[in-house]
């Protein structure tokens, strides 16, 4: 079985959509790469 994270940008930030809708969205700091990085096993 393959798990394969998701991780949706806007505006070059991580954020996540609440049901898929972008005008409600919660942005997260970090950046996208090293939080890319950190689902590598």
């Amino acid at each position: 079985m393959f798990i394969i994270p998701a991780i949706d940008l806007r505006d070059g930030r991580c954020v996540r959509l609440m049901q898929g809708r972008k005008d409600n969205a919660t942005v997260y700091d970090g950046d996208p790469i090293e939080i890319a990085l950190s689902y590598e096993a």
